[in-house]
Parts: C-alpha cells; structure tokens; sequence
C-alpha cells in the first residue's frame, strides 16, 4: 500500500510541475516554428516570393512576426508582421534588386517560438 502511495505522490507531482509551466508559459502549449519556409525569384520581375507553412488558430495571437530578407548574407529588409493569412501555406511577396550569382535568403520568424530559413542562388532563368 505504501508503494502506491510513493507513486500516486510521484506522479501528481510531475503533472502539478507540468501543469504550472503551461500556465505560466502558455504559449508553449501551443506555438510551434514555421513548418516550412519556400523562395522563388522571378528574374524579370526581380520578385522575390516567400511561402511560408505556418499553422496558426489565432493568428492575431500567435504569427509570423518577421521576414528577414538578405542577399548575399547582407540584411537588405525586415518585414514586420502583426498578423498572418489565414490560409496555409500563404505567401509574401517583395521586390529584390539582384544579379545572376546572388545568394537570396529569407527566414521567416514566429512571434512566440522558432524560426525557418530558406536560400536559392540566382540564375538568369530562376522563378
């Protein structure tokens, strides 16, 4: 009987510990990083297209809060975000100044938890 008790004990501890962290942090129990992050850059239009994969219930809560945009391992803009699309995966879209050869890369950055990065190198033909 006391060895029930010992464990009973145990386990009520481990869930009141368990208990305590998602209520002190509760967007553990729900944010996650975005799943997938894509680029495309169309070199005629010198488009850059970002699509992201990023669930989200209340995106007004819980959402991509940046794009950083680089080029050639240079920060060249930080896009701010308050909210997402509802639809998944969704896509932004920005306007790149870039050469054949350059190196794009966009990390997209949840406002609760992680981040993904994706890199494409241009060619005259990339889309």
């Amino acid at each position: 009987m006391k060895n029930k008790s010992v464990i009973s004990k145990g386990i009520f501890c481990v869930l009141l510990f368990a208990l305590t962290v998602f209520c002190l942090y509760p967007q553990i129990s729900y944010a996650d990083a975005p799943k997938d992050v894509k680029i495309e850059y169309d070199f005629n239009t010198q488009i850059l297209s970002v699509t992201i994969t990023h669930k989200s219930s209340f995106s007004g809560f819980h959402h991509i809060k940046t794009v950083e945009i680089k080029k050639n391992s240079v920060i060249i803009s930080t896009n701010n975000y308050d909210t997402q699309p509802k639809e998944v995966p969704f896509t932004y879209t920005y306007k790149v100044i870039a050469s054949q050869g350059d190196k794009l890369e966009a990390t997209a950055t949840c406002n609760l938890s992680g981040n993904k990065t994706a890199t494409i190198t241009v060619s005259g033909t990339t889309k």
